[in-house]
């Protein structure tokens, strides 16, 4: 069984994050709250460590790990280079939920880059995850604390729906504020690329850097995580609509006899329709960010047959919601 230490996440008490950080410095995983999600971690600088990562979540190897930081001085021990675009990015978002891919060190291992050449990086805001890294001493490589391809965890108990057993340590903070992962920009190039939306937006990026293009370039090796088509799923299927949905507003009695939830993004109302599950998230993208997993979460638990999501707007304020949504309707 995995164990459980309850935590203050303001004012986390120095014995658990002690006994956090020496599973840490063995080679053990311990999972441990962010502002985004909870994340899964090991001694990035322990290639065997860090393998547990994998084999723990089922994840592939193809996959890059992000590297945690306690501050921006320490991420010049994982990184080769810190370019004058890095300085400003962090100066502006770090701490926070910005990951930043920039040319890796040669003491990161492989593994934590998928072979590549460059390392994803971040120094978390959540104080207890600071506090962890602090305290072992070393950086911390840490995906979420979920098998691979299924529900971010918001919450210590989604943690131990997937990886129970599987890990030494959950580090409990309650929930993540954030409620989605980080925010990913490649500064390598002579552009800056958006690797992986969240709640920090290309208008907030480009108010720093100036044009940001968004998608990946055309590297043999991903240098970010959150690239693959199916990701972030609950175990019951998942069905995009629109607010024109026939399916969703008009014809919900062809339906009957199927067990389904709706999410829709409503604020404070929300959608009656008899026999159904409803779940209403705020039409605000950072308070819908912040439920989106937990709602997630509480309908896959509800045994139903399918669940509806009415997409929010297309727009840069919820690309982060809706990139998670559609890799989590995806079928592979």
């Amino acid at each position: 069984m995995t164990l459980v230490l309850p935590v203050d996440p303001l004012n986390p008490a120095a014995d658990a994050i002690r006994q956090a950080a020496d599973v840490i410095l063995s080679g053990g995983l311990v999972a441990f709250p962010t502002e985004t999600v909870y994340g899964l971690g090991a001694n990035a600088l322990n290639p065997e460590a860090v393998a547990r990562i994998f084999e723990a979540k089922g994840r592939p190897r193809t996959n890059p790990l992000i590297v945690h930081v306690a501050d921006t001085g320490s991420v010049l021990n994982v990184v080769a280079d810190w370019p004058e675009t890095a300085v400003r990015l962090a100066a502006r978002f770090w701490p926070g939920p910005l990951t930043v891919v920039v040319s890796r060190h040669t003491v990161v291992p492989d593994l934590v880059t998928a072979g590549g050449p460059t390392v994803a990086v971040r120094c978390p805001a959540h104080t207890v995850a600071r506090e962890l890294i602090r305290a072992a001493g070393v950086p911390i490589a840490a995906p979420s604390a979920n098998r691979s391809t299924e529900l971010s965890p918001t919450r210590a108990q989604h943690v131990l729906r997937g990886l129970n057993g599987r890990i030494a340590m959950v580090l409990d903070g309650g929930e993540c504020p954030c409620g989605i992962e980080s925010t990913v920009v490649d500064v390598t190039g002579t552009v800056v690329r958006l690797l992986r939306p969240g709640v920090i937006t290309v208008t907030m990026l480009e108010e720093v850097v100036g044009r940001v293009v968004v998608g990946p370039g055309h590297e043999n090796v991903a240098r970010s995580p959150g690239q693959m088509t199916k990701h972030y799923s609950p175990g019951t299927p998942i069905r995009l609509c629109t607010d024109q949905d026939p399916m969703v507003v008009s014809d919900i009695s062809r339906w009957s006899g199927k067990r389904w939830g709706l999410v829709h993004f409503l604020g404070s109302a929300g959608p009656s329709v008899n026999g159904v599950v409803l779940r209403g998230l705020s039409d605000d993208p950072r308070s819908a960010a912040a439920d989106l997993f937990e709602a997630l979460h509480s309908l896959d638990e509800a045994e139903l047959d399918w669940i509806a999501i009415i997409m929010p707007p297309d727009t840069p304020e919820w690309a982060g919601v809706r990139d998670r949504l559609i890799r989590a309707a995806a079928e592979t």
